[in-house]
């Protein structure tokens, strides 16, 4: 729904290498910057498909067509699998498929800007609890705040609660994909782990997909849909894949502060959604948030 040199004292179980080359950090940090701009921008630019056909089916049928581009292009081996090996895509494909269903789920009912900050506190706290310091806790509560005030206006609370709710199962599921990315990525060659588990991810979606368009299709859907799924998910997720092999998870999780900062600038430009001063504060804590949890690892 992304800290680039932070390493706890100990190695975790997650951790990359203990030392990596200054040019593999920079280049993997330079893959979640480009990452994340994918996923908002897609994100923005699929407003208009969403509220034409529904945001279930458009996000089913751009996992599909990014299932099946992957897998035309990877040709991952089926049968040469392991049951460690399915486990770990079948978890992150359904990992993937409940966080994107909800993330666009709840575009629908509260600004981008929003969403991404609720959905950010998943990596943050992936990103937190690595540190294990009890005044880490600090970073995630000053993010809270901040999605609060993302969330208020001079006229009340923006957006719906249910798109609130959905946004925070977003979270939830960033979280997950965050270390079952990691583990995927390290158990598979290339990106055979990403092919198999967006099949997994097109697989757990097409009953909220169907149910979603009434079991029928508009040819139009399926070609906007096409070139939507480069943008997300098939290009975000082929990007941090390839970064999670240079860094630590929670170091990805700390990079990924930048997301609802490009998130809010995606609204403005694509979908002209304006920031108050009480957002623009938001979106300055959860950015904050991050950068107070990087000082603190190191």
């Amino acid at each position: 729904m992304q800290d680039t040199a932070i390493k706890p004292p100990h190695r975790s179980a997650d951790s990359s290498p203990a030392i990596q080359p200054a040019s593999a950090v920079a280049g993997a940090a330079l893959l979640c910057v480009l990452s994340m701009s994918s996923v908002q921008f897609g994100a923005a630019l699929s407003a208009p498909t969403m509220a034409t056909y529904g945001a279930l089916s458009t996000t089913w049928l751009r996992l599909c067509w990014a299932a099946l581009v992957l897998a035309v292009v990877v040709r991952p081996r089926l049968f040469s699998y392991s049951r460690a090996h399915w486990l770990a895509a079948g978890a992150l494909g359904a990992t993937m498929a409940g966080m994107t269903l909800c993330f666009f789920s709840a575009l629908q009912r509260i600004p981008l800007g929003l969403a991404v900050a609720i959905d950010f506190l998943g990596p943050l706290t992936v990103a937190t609890l690595a540190v294990r310091r009890a005044r880490a806790m600090l970073w995630p509560l000053l993010a809270i705040a901040g999605v609060v005030l993302l969330s208020r206006d001079g006229g009340g609370w923006i957006g719906e609660p249910v798109g609130v709710l959905m946004a925070c199962g977003a979270a939830l599921g960033w979280g997950s994909y965050i270390l079952l990315m990691k583990k995927t990525g390290t158990l598979f060659k290339g990106l055979e782990g990403l092919s198999v588990s967006l099949i997994a991810a097109a697989l757990v979606a097409t009953p909220f997909g169907l149910a979603n368009s009434g079991v029928h299709i508009a040819p139009a859907q399926i070609a906007a849909t096409a070139g939507l799924a480069l943008l997300v998910p098939l290009l975000p997720y082929a990007l941090e894949m390839i970064a999670l092999r240079h860094m630590p998870s929670a170091s990805f999780g700390i990079l990924m502060s930048v997301e609802p900062a490009i998130g809010a600038l995606a609204g403005f430009i694509v979908l002209h959604q304006p920031m108050g001063m009480l957002q623009i504060l938001g979106t300055l804590l959860v950015v904050s948030a991050s950068v107070g949890a990087v000082v603190a690892a190191r």
